[in-house]
């Protein structure tokens, strides 16, 4: 019987067990690595694709119902501050404002007729009291005569009939007193009257010149609106009127958009925002330039709710069956205002955010509106001073020599 040896047990291969020893190696090193350069840089930022620029959207729409009859812009043209962009027909507002100054006009002579009147009625109340003095006079005269007649009726030297004259007289002079002394009375007070009307006021301030001027600069805003002007410099949008079109009041014509003021904002997801404080660095990428241009910005503002909680329809968390879905918080971004300048962005485009989130020193809501900047135009402002302007040179015209106070 013959007897076979056994197989012997292969032998390893050390090239392979290098090979394998040395992937393992790499894989760690690469782990390691990759923990390290999460823990010291990648940590330290919050990035999201979810951005797009945000701008002001200035809306120029008329004060009043009017035609239009002439249109000074179309879409995608620059326009300046104080440019008028639409006109509507000035007809009608013309005519008010014709009527509002000649009422104005009306308004200042009657006024000047009340304090004229004040100098006449001091001049009637002197007339009438030279009338009582006559009275009075008059009045003592006829008295004395009754007191010399009245003893010599007894002797028969006065008769009675010349006595009973005498008496008949002195009672009309009396008479006459108290109508001299009611005229008096009666130009006194409506002297008085009169000066209820025009005590402690200049001439000028008088109500009623008060009220018709300011129906003078109600219509001559009136007309001088029916020229829409541009409330700020930037680019014209969303242009829809035409000419002869009849339009209402607040109804939006076009929009203008300043693109020197646009920022970004970007809606992080809400597990991002724990580290996130107002004015920490961001850098910015358009799609439109690509990574090439590098927008350099900061935090400026963290939105007060999420998204959802804002929509017109917001989520009904409550009702039927739910899935958690992950929130987003929009977070405003300020802009460098010289590379703005160098590569301009339009409204809507889309952003990639990167947040540098190592200082949390910062506040993550505003405590104060001390670093917000106004937003305002002084475009209008010339109007209320012309208005001013044309008011004075009426009051000028028909108010003549300003009569003293009362007088």
């Amino acid at each position: 019987m013959t007897t076979e040896n056994p197989t012997p047990s292969p032998q390893g291969h050390p090239a392979r067990k290098k090979a394998l020893t040395a992937v393992a190696a790499a894989v760690v090193l690469a782990g390691i690595g990759y923990g390290a350069y999460w823990a010291l840089v990648l940590n330290h930022f919050e990035s999201t694709d979810n951005a797009y620029v945000q701008g002001n959207v200035v809306q120029l729409t008329p004060q009043a119902a009017g035609t239009v009859v002439a249109i000074n812009a179309n879409d995608t043209d620059h326009v300046k501050a104080g440019q008028w962009l639409v006109r509507l027909d000035p007809a009608d507002a013309r005519v008010a404002l014709e009527q509002a100054e000649a009422q104005l006009a009306q308004t200042v002579r009657e006024v000047r007729t009340l304090y004229a009147n004040n100098r006449t009625q001091g001049a009637q109340i002197a007339l009438r009291e030279a009338d009582l003095a006559r009275a009075l006079s008059e009045q003592a005269r006829l008295q004395d005569d009754v007191n010399r007649r009245q003893p010599l009726v007894a002797t028969g030297a006065v008769g009675r009939e010349e006595f009973n004259h005498a008496t008949a007289q002195l009672t009309a002079a009396k008479s006459s007193v108290d109508a001299a002394r009611s005229a008096v009375q009666a130009a006194r007070d409506q002297l008085a009257s009169n000066q209820s009307l025009t005590d402690g006021i200049a001439f000028d301030q008088h109500p009623s010149v008060q009220r018709a001027a300011a129906r003078v600069r109600e219509a001559y805003l009136a007309l001088k609106r029916v020229e829409l002007l541009a409330p700020v410099d930037g680019y014209v949008a969303r242009r829809n009127v035409q000419l002869g079109q009849r339009v209402q009041a607040g109804a939006p014509l076009l929009s203008v958009i300043a693109l020197d003021q646009v920022w970004v904002e970007a809606n992080f997801k809400e597990s991002q925002l724990q580290k996130l404080r107002l004015g920490q660095p961001v850098e910015l990428f358009a799609d439109v330039y690509g990574k090439k241009v590098v927008y350099h910005g900061q935090i400026d503002g963290l939105g007060a709710g999420t998204g959802a909680a804002f929509a017109l329809l917001p989520a009904q968390n409550a009702t039927g069956n739910w899935i958690k879905v992950v929130q987003r918080v929009p977070v405003r971004i300020k802009l460098d205002a010289a590379e703005l300048k160098e590569h301009p962005l339009r409204l809507g485009l889309s952003m990639d955010a990167k947040v540098d989130v190592s200082h949390t020193e910062g506040r993550m809501l505003a405590e104060d509106t001390s670093r917000a900047q106004p937003v305002q135009t002084t475009v209008f402002d010339q109007d209320g001073d012309e208005a001013d302007a044309r008011v004075r040179k009426i009051i000028a015209t028909h108010g003549g020599a300003r009569p003293a106070n009362g007088a």
